[in-house]
């Protein structure tokens, strides 16, 4: 992979366009952008793979993110700032604030990785999207990352503070179990698909026998986690079929 290439070019200067920020050492960027499954398929000179970039941008990111709530939320306690913070920081938000600049589309990797949904998986576009906060924090310093953040990730927060996305699905169908009904829902496992490496599970939730949500995930947890989702997105109808 040569940076000189129109090709290449064009995919780093698509992406600062994107993101609005413009680079001073491309070559950063590049290895921002460069899954360490990708080493392997070059013939030339071994680029860097974004790991170590990843390393620091989690760190600017956790200070910043911080900072943000520190100064946005003064009347909040630290273990509420900290619950937030997580919320917004775990790979599922930063996935999705990558899928929002397209970002999978611009990692290089390598074909078997991306044949198996490598450009879609979370914990690929959310380890980028780290990897690409610190390519910008060491290129153009904190303020020009605090400005990325604010474009592509800040804008959560006052959702997950006003709707308490910062609590987990499974404590907060609990915590309105128990509060509506005062019964404690119970997850039964419903399936697991799949070879060993690469399985699918599906959970259901039931509250006083009757299922009130389905969810599937690559572990038994996971699953959990989004059929308490489930439950919890459409409550409002389960309960008044419960109480019928």
């Amino acid at each position: 992979m040569i940076l000189g290439s129109d090709d290449i070019l064009e995919k780093l200067n698509t992406l600062q366009t994107k993101i609005k920020v413009n680079f001073r050492n491309p070559e950063l960027l590049k290895q921002a952008l460069t899954h360490r499954s990708f080493i392997n398929e070059v013939r030339e000179a071994k680029p860097h793979h974004n790991e170590k970039l990843e390393f620091l941008g989690d760190a600017v990111l956790e200070l910043l993110v911080t900072q943000k709530l520190y100064d946005e939320y003064p009347e909040r306690s630290e273990g509420e700032l900290t619950s937030f913070r997580a919320a917004t920081v775990k790979t599922e938000s930063l996935a999705e604030s990558a899928a929002e600049i397209s970002l999978g589309e611009y990692i290089f990797m390598s074909r078997g990785e991306e044949s198996t949904g490598g450009r879609r998986r979370p914990y690929i576009l959310a380890n980028t999207f780290e990897a690409l906060i610190g390519a910008i924090y060491l290129d153009l310093g904190l303020s020009t990352a605090n400005n990325f953040l604010e474009e592509f990730l800040f804008k959560k927060i006052p959702t997950i503070v006003e709707q308490r996305l910062d609590i987990d699905n499974k404590s907060r169908l609990q915590e309105i179990s128990q509060d509506q009904l005062n019964i404690t829902p119970v997850y039964e496992f419903v399936s697991a698909v799949g070879p060993d490496h690469n399985k699918t599970f599906t959970m259901a939730v039931y509250i006083n026998g009757k299922k009130f949500g389905v969810g599937k995930g690559k572990s038994k947890q996971e699953a959990e986690q989004q059929a308490a989702n489930d439950a919890v997105n459409n409550w409002e109808s389960l309960i008044k079929d419960y109480q019928n």
